[in-house]
C-alpha cells in the first residue's frame, strides 16, 4: 500500500451534472412524499393506514445497506491507494448511512407500537428483527468511536477502513439471513410472509419502488455535499499548517 508522507487533498469538483442531479432529487422526493401521504393504499389487516410507512421505513434500511457498501468500497480503496479522499468518502458514507439507519429504527419502533402492540403500552418486545437491528447499529456506531479514539490521522484512517470492512460483512447476516430464520412478527421472517408475498395493490408497489429510488437520490445528494464540505475543511486545515501548499 502506498504510504505517502503527505497526500495533498484534491477537492472533488461538481458541474452542471450536479445541479441537474439536485433538481431531479428534489422533484422526485417531493412526488414521493405527496404520493406517500396522499395516495391510495391497500387495505391490509392490522396495518391499515400505517402501511404508508412502507414508503419510508424500508427505503431507509436500503440506504443503510447501500451506504455501508460505499463505505466498504472506499475503505478498501484507501487501504490499496492511501489517498485521503477515499477515507473522507468512506467516513461520510458511513455517517449518512447510519443516520438513515437510526431513522429506520425509530420509524420501525413507532410502526410496531401502533400495529403489533396496539392497545398496550409496549414499545419494545425484543423481537428478533429489532434486536438484530440494534446490534447492527451498535456495530456501525463503533466505527465512529474508533475514529474518535485515535489522534494519528493515518492510523485512524487505516484502522477505520479495516473495521468498516468487518462491519460490512456482518450486515447481511444481522439484517437479512438471521431474522429470516427466526420466528418474528416482522414481515419476511419465518412463518410471516414478506410484503412481496402479500396482496398489495399494484399502485402501492410502484410508489414503493419510486420511494426507494427517491431515498437513494436523497442519500447521494446529502453524501456528496458532506464529502465536499469535509474535504474543504481538511484542505483549509492543510493550508493553515503549510501556507505554501497549492
Amino acid at each position: 500500500m502506498p504510504t505517502p508522507d503527505r497526500d495533498t487533498l484534491i477537492l472533488p469538483r461538481y458541474g452542471v451534472g450536479w445541479r441537474v442531479f439536485t433538481i431531479v432529487a428534489a422533484v422526485w422526493m417531493t412526488v414521493v412524499l405527496c404520493l406517500g401521504f396522499l395516495g391510495q393504499i391497500a387495505k391490509l389487516p392490522i396495518l391499515e393506514h400505517s402501511a404508508r410507512n412502507l414508503y419510508f421505513h424500508v427505503p431507509m434500511w436500503f440506504v443503510l445497506m447501500i451506504g455501508f457498501l460505499l463505505t466498504g468500497y472506499h475503505s478498501l480503496r484507501y487501504l490499496t491507494t492511501g489517498r485521503r479522499l477515499h477515507d473522507v468518502r468512506a467516513e461520510q458514507a458511513a455517517v449518512v448511512a447510519t443516520v438513515f439507519g437510526v431513522l429506520g429504527f425509530i420509524t420501525g419502533t413507532i410502526w410496531a407500537r401502533f400495529t403489533w402492540y396496539a392497545g398496550t403500552n409496549v414499545w419494545w418486545n425484543a423481537d428478533p428483527r429489532q434486536v438484530m437491528v440494534v446490534i447492527q447499529l451498535l456495530i456501525c456506531g463503533a466505527y465512529f468511536v474508533l475514529r474518535g479514539a485515535l489522534e494519528d490521522e493515518r492510523l485512524q484512517a487505516r484502522l477505520a477502513a479495516v473495521y468498516a470492512l468487518f462491519a460490512l460483512t456482518t450486515m447481511p447476516f444481522l439484517l437479512y439471513v438471521l431474522p429470516r430464520r427466526m420466528a418474528s412478527l416482522h414481515p419476511g421472517a419465518e412463518g410471516n410472509p414478506a410484503f412481496s408475498e402479500m396482496d398489495i395493490a399494484p399502485e402501492m408497489r410502484w410508489v414503493f419502488y419510486a420511494a426507494v429510488i427517491g431515498f437513494f437520490l436523497l442519500f447521494g445528494w446529502i453524501y456528496t455535499l458532506r464529502v465536499r464540505i469535509r474535504a474543504a475543511e481538511l484542505r483549509l486545515a492543510e493550508r493553515r499548517q503549510d501556507p505554501l501548499t497549492v
